[in-house]
């Protein structure tokens, strides 16, 4: 059934949602020289089924002016910030944000602007989490109240006056760095050639990528005959950087490269992309477990790490590498030179 022009709009979200039809009306509309059109869209609200989105979008038509913030939940507003945020994010935000969506059963249901300072303070202090998901808890906070402030959903933003300072210590999960020893490494070298996924983790070890950067880098982002590939989505903006490729793994990015039609870098059997899960649980864990390794994927960022530290590489260039924050670290504009001196110091290792 096609809906009046100026009715508004009914759609369903991707992914599963507790209450996946959207309503939504037009608020304004500009086109572009080029001739594409840019729409920006108000959200009336979110509906478990199509059936309960049409008649509250009647019922909107009926009485526009009903449709209020004393009606829209924290459940509504994360639904109304997250449909657009994560289609234009990383997969470890996504990850991220919804796990502490999750800490956050005692607000859902309540109306946005009904909640308080108590009510968030609650949160933090009962959820039992350790300081790293604490603060996303509190990035979350930040980021819904500034959603609902721009849309004159609630007149005061508590998150700001939320402190999570007074939990530092409580990181009852925090695991010790835990770098490949020399043995280990060596090893690693010696299976390299009994399967192709061992030189996935020579990679890592020798990239400083984190996992998540690897398995969603593309082949068009990887330059071989200037020995670099560059990092578009990363968990933190220091992440977005370009990283040196080091000649001893050259070899193993050539074979990748070549290796099937697949966009990614690294494929799985099929040629397909592979997930996090998928790699970890049937390509890792059977790896590290046949030469007799305790390791996770993230040690191998600490053993890149560990040995540029040992080589004498400055803790600017060992930043530069690994995307870590620091002065200048930000900056996507690499000369010659900046290259070189990346390219220096990660064949040192």
């Amino acid at each position: 059934m096609k809906l009046p022009n100026g009715y508004g709009s009914v759609y369903k979200l991707p992914g599963s949602r507790r209450k996946p039809w959207a309503v939504r009306r037009t608020v304004s509309r500009t086109d572009d020289p080029d001739g594409t059109i840019h729409f920006k869209y108000e959200y009336l609200g979110y509906y478990e089924s199509k059936e309960k989105a049409l008649i509250a979008l009647a019922h909107y038509n009926e009485h526009p002016y009903n449709t209020d913030a004393n009606k829209v939940t924290f459940a509504d507003i994360y639904e109304m910030w997250s449909s657009h945020f994560y289609q234009h994010t990383s997969r470890s935000n996504v990850n991220g944000y919804s796990a502490a969506y999750k800490c956050c059963g005692s607000l859902e249901s309540m109306k946005f602007n009904e909640i308080r300072k108590a009510h968030l303070d609650y949160v933090i202090e009962t959820c039992g989490k350790n300081y790293p998901t604490l603060k996303k808890i509190k990035g979350l906070f930040n980021v819904l109240y500034k959603y609902a402030m721009e849309n004159d959903l609630c007149m005061v933003d508590y998150a700001r006056y939320v402190e999570i300072k007074w939990y530092k210590d409580r990181n009852p999960d925090k695991r010790d760095r835990n770098p490949f020893t020399t043995p280990e490494l060596d090893t690693v070298w010696n299976w390299k050639d009994t399967n192709d996924y061992f030189t996935v983790i020579l990679i890592l070890i020798y990239s400083g990528c984190r996992i998540s950067e690897l398995l969603d880098l593309k082949k068009e982002q990887v330059n071989l005959s200037d020995r670099y590939f560059d990092i578009m989505k990363s968990k933190t903006q220091a992440g977005v950087r370009r990283v040196p490729i080091a000649k001893k793994i050259m070899p193993f990015m050539e074979a990748w490269m070549n290796r099937n039609d697949c966009e990614y870098l690294i494929s799985n059997p099929s040629g397909g992309h592979f997930s996090y899960r998928n790699y970890y649980d049937s390509y890792w864990t059977p790896l590290v477990q046949q030469i007799s390794v305790t390791h996770t994927p993230h040690d191998t960022r600490h053993t890149c790490i560990t040995m540029l530290k040992n080589a004498g590489v400055e803790e600017r260039i060992i930043k530069r590498i690994v995307g870590h924050k620091g002065q200048g670290v930000t900056e996507t504009v690499y000369t010659h030179y900046e290259l070189q001196q990346l390219l220096d110091a990660i064949d040192l290792i």
